[in-house]
């Protein structure tokens, strides 16, 4: 393993929720971030949030990691999860609360119907 992919090993294993994103969870430079940031903040799930575009070589560091092309992505206790769109559907289904709730990670349990 290169540097980079240490240090992505790293990170997703020892924070339960991961967001590799474009942008801060705080100030999201592109939609698809925007909207998983959305979710993760109206579940009240705390993560940690990391911004591909200060770092070119984690950029493309995790996008090698996971081999999944699109930002952003996110890991639940080490797992790759997904990206926006995949993370959307679960969260609309509910599948995204039972996952978190399979795994332990604290959130509001909000209706979404």
């Amino acid at each position: 393993m290169s540097g980079i992919d240490n240090w992505i090993d790293n990170e997703v294993k020892s924070h339960d929720v991961v967001v590799f994103m474009k942008g801060t969870p705080a100030f999201p430079m592109c939609g698809f971030s925007g909207q998983v940031a959305q979710i993760l903040e109206y579940l009240g799930v705390e993560y940690t949030g990391h911004n591909v575009l200060d770092n070119a070589d984690l950029r493309e560091g995790i996008k090698a990691y996971t081999n999944w092309p699109t930002i952003p992505q996110v890991y639940v206790k080490g797992e790759f999860v997904g990206g926006c769109d995949i993370v959307r559907e679960m969260f609309q289904a509910g599948e995204l609360q039972a996952h978190l709730r399979e795994k332990g990670i604290a959130f509001q349990d909000r209706q979404t119907a």
